[in-house]
């Protein structure tokens, strides 16, 4: 329901596949049953449709309807309603009709596909143990590796403790069935992960796990891929106090950075601006946070801006100048046309304008427009995700990928505005809707870190190849000790005669 075919990708497998060939169409002749969202076939149709689109889902009766991740789905199609609902009427004239929901699941009590899977018999795939000859469904907790050895990834089973060998694991699969965990209710649902898929090796899978749960982010990405689980969230926010504690005694730029960058927020007396530092698996520090007070109409405070992102104290401390990379101003409050100005001649130097769009599961950063007043490029940042990304790293409570440092000087106010925001769940239109919601009137602290973030990712950069190259700089820089020579063999002057005597 949610894509669309290509034509171009289509059109070769109804002319070469024998059952498919002239059943649908030339996709040239006038009022064709075959366009891109449309295909007529004897005895039927296939019709796609877009869960935003009311008038598609509404469009003509159909007997089987596939709606596909539908925890993307918007809450409302326009103004009509939910986009299954809507979808799953079209069907109703059928007395042999059948209505189809798949999807990835997302978050724990907000996804679309956990409250259908709740609402059905609750179907699991058991695999028999080919010792003990137990049922179980295989979990991610029975799967054991050596440390950093995702080659010695096997699967124990829980009953008897007798190790499979990947082997054994996709031979138990062709021997499993399902089973329901609830009483049938006219819905059938089938829950599987990843351990059930005979295309992923273990120890591919072990790989992804280890370098996934660096950062909670990607963690999340594949519980929700691979496990086909929910994520659930640790909590709603972040406490000031925990984060403040966290203070550390450094000054200008810490050794483990090796790029920076900016995010600015425009108030209506006031400049703020946070320089933010980054390293190998993007560990963070917070470089400088600057209030710069006056009019952000006149040229004053663009001016003191331009010099704070332009200040010489960014340099490596072990040599290497280290500017600031990219900025990112928010334009969606006051002084718009200003901070147009301000971006227009530094495009180039990666000072970019954007705008905060809120709403679960869009980019970080989407496609920028030039349809403004000041015509230059205007890059959506989707706020929630950020905001959502930025509080999960503050929550790890060691050095290392994804931890944010914060400098001794910082005051208390500093910490209470980053953490001024936290998420709610309410219910609209049925469903339930997280959203973020100030619990304090000032939050400039979190929105610069916001930005920060989004000039991160437009740069789009490998931060461990940055490492890695600065490192390398580092060592042809500094002084290697001479070489102790060894002990010289005393040669014999070569004779000179006409074979040599050119030389």
């Amino acid at each position: 329901m949610a894509q669309a075919f290509s034509k171009d990708r289509l059109a070769p497998m109804l002319r070469d596949t024998p059952s498919l060939k002239g059943k649908v169409r030339d996709p040239r002749s006038r009022d064709s049953g075959n366009t891109t969202l449309h295909k007529v076939f004897p005895g039927g149709h296939v019709t796609i449709a877009g869960a935003n689109s009311a008038a598609g889902l509404a469009s003509r009766p159909v007997r089987i309807v596939l709606c596909d991740e539908v925890d993307r789905y918007p809450s409302s199609a326009g103004t009509e309603g939910d986009p299954i609902r809507l979808a799953a009427k079209r069907a109703t004239t059928f007395w042999n009709a059948k209505v189809v929901t798949v999807s990835t699941p997302t978050v724990k009590n907000a996804s679309r596909i956990e409250a259908e899977f709740v609402d059905s018999d609750q179907r699991d795939y058991w695999v028999p143990c080919p010792h003990c000859d137990e049922a179980q469904t295989m979990r991610w907790g029975s799967v054991q590796w050596q440390p950093d050895r995702p080659d010695t990834a096997v699967y124990v089973c829980e009953h008897c403790g007798v190790v499979w060998a990947d082997a054994d694991r996709l031979k138990l699969l062709q021997c499993g069935e399902w089973k329901a965990s609830a009483e049938f209710n006219s819905i059938a649902g089938f829950r599987l992960s990843g351990l059930n898929s005979p295309w992923m090796p273990l120890t591919e899978a072990v790989r992804d796990f280890l370098e996934a749960k660096k950062l909670p982010e990607t963690l999340r990405v594949w519980v929700n891929t691979y496990l086909g689980e929910t994520w659930e969230e640790t909590g709603e926010g972040v406490a000031d106090e925990g984060i403040a504690d966290r203070r550390e005694e450094y000054a200008g730029c810490p050794e483990g950075v090796v790029l920076i960058t900016a995010g600015v927020d425009v108030q209506g007396d006031r400049i703020e601006c946070e320089i933010v530092g980054w390293g190998r698996d993007e560990e963070s520090w917070s470089l400088g946070y600057q209030t710069i007070y006056g009019d952000p109409s006149g040229p004053a405070v663009w001016g003191d801006l331009e010099a704070y992102l332009n200040t010489p104290w960014h340099t490596h401390p072990r040599g290497v100048e280290l500017p600031v990379r990219s900025a990112c101003i928010d334009t969606g409050g006051h002084h718009t046309n200003a901070v147009y100005s301000f971006v227009r001649p530094r495009e180039g130097r990666r000072v970019f304008a954007i705008k905060g769009v809120g709403g679960e599961g869009r980019a970080l950063v989407g496609r920028p427009s030039k349809n403004n007043v000041g015509k230059v490029r205007l890059f959506p940042v989707g706020v929630d995700t950020a905001k959502e990304l930025i509080y999960a790293r503050l929550k790890i409570g060691e050095p290392g990928p994804g931890y944010c440092h914060f400098p001794a000087h910082y005051d208390d106010e500093y910490f209470r505005q980053l953490t001024a925001e936290q998420i709610v769940t309410r219910f609209s239109k049925g469903f339930r809707k997280r959203e973020w919601k100030k619990i304090r009137p000032r939050n400039e602290a979190l929105d610069c870190r916001v930005y920060a973030l989004a000039a991160y990712a437009l740069l789009n950069a490998n931060i461990n190849q940055i490492a890695n190259r600065i490192d390398r700089k580092i060592e042809t820089v500094e002084p290697k000790p001479e070489p102790v020579s060894p002990a010289r063999r005393i040669r014999r002057p070569k004779q000179q005669n006409w074979v040599n005597g050119w030389r």
